[in-house]
């Protein structure tokens, strides 16, 4: 669910921009460091790649399109920042235990210790989610209600930069809208169960075409994503590390990108540049592709689970980075 929450702050980190350009300057330290940087990123606009010593120490200064939020991924997990001209901002951080360990020093430090707060109260109700996603709508409703408005009072009386207030107010909203979307989608998946998945052929990335209904008489595992969606890339190492543990068993992992034709050649070199594995398809006509329509797809990435009769068993399946997804796996590989 935290993935979820996240999901939903990077689709709108570039909604709100300004029309400048801002330096600043970013330095600190992460131990248990999961690569050998970080990423600093604001949708498709902008991209910092900053290097870290072994000792886990980074330190840059560099030009921002404009104020506003970011995010700051570090090969395994991600989080927002706020950025804002004449920022001197050190972090500190125990990747293990990312959120929980977060600290910044410095100039911008009030508002985004504030950020890294709601982060985690953002993942508690992610928690808290999971089971209101069992409730009926009014029920489900009624706890998102008093969730924004907690956050809505705890913005009203925090003591942070105006602007920043400005960005948060809106997104809080968009928050409650996005999550009340992402319920309907669990609904309306949870209603795909035991249906045929669509007969549509998607071209194959080694040549000719493919369906699903190629892989009858195995669990097929399906990834719906795109080159460009951060939260899609960040599945992939999780996914490439599932392909090795279950090499042999009965399962076929088939990822569908649903790239445009403009992005598609960047499709077929991303493939090969980052050495995916598994089953490489693509639809046709991207959001617009029948396969977003059937499954009535409304954000990526998308993970499908189809059983070997070639019936949808789980419309919106465990992410590859999450627990429920090697326990739901174990079990239906066990025999």
């Amino acid at each position: 669910m935290k993935k979820v929450i996240l999901l939903f702050l990077f689709a709108i980190v570039s909604t709100y921009a300004q029309d400048s350009s801002e330096m600043v300057s970013f330095e600190g330290k992460i131990a248990n460091r999961n690569s050998d940087s970080i990423v600093v990123s604001s949708g498709r606009n902008f991209g910092k790649t900053i290097k870290l010593n072994k000792k886990g120490e980074f330190k840059d200064a560099f030009e921002i399109p404009a104020a506003g939020l970011f995010q700051i991924f570090d090969g395994t997990e991600a989080t927002l920042v706020y950025l804002k001209s004449g920022y001197n901002l050190k972090l500190t951080m125990d990747a293990k235990k990312f959120d929980e360990s977060i600290v910044y020093s410095g100039n911008g430090s009030k508002e985004n210790n504030y950020l890294a707060k709601k982060a985690l109260s953002d993942e508690a109700f992610g928690i808290v989610a999971e089971d209101l996603m069992k409730e009926d709508q009014a029920g489900f409703t009624r706890g998102l209600n008093k969730k924004k408005e907690s956050d809505l009072a705890n913005l009203s009386s925090a003591d942070i930069d105006a602007d920043l207030v400005a960005l948060l107010n809106p997104m809080i909203e968009q928050d409650a809208k996005m999550f009340a979307q992402y319920y309907g989608q669990k609904l309306e998946a949870s209603k795909m169960a035991g249906t045929p998945f669509p007969s549509f052929s998607f071209e194959n990335h080694k040549g000719g075409m493919s369906k699903i209904s190629d892989f009858k008489g195995k669990l097929v595992y399906i990834d719906v994503w795109a080159t460009w969606c951060g939260p899609c890339r960040a599945e992939i190492p999780f996914l490439k590390k599932a392909e090795e543990k279950y090499k042999g068993k009965n399962i076929e992992f088939v990822s569908i990108s649903i790239d445009s034709k403009k992005d598609y050649d960047k499709w077929k070199k991303f493939v090969v540049d980052k050495k995916l594995g598994g089953v490489q398809l693509i639809a046709e006509n991207d959001w617009n592709s029948d396969l977003v329509k059937a499954l009535k797809i409304s954000g990526i990435p998308r993970f499908i689970l189809v059983d070997v009769e070639g019936n949808i068993m789980i419309a919106d399946a465990p992410r590859p980075s999450s627990d429920a997804f090697n326990s739901t796996l174990d079990e239906l590989l066990s025999y």
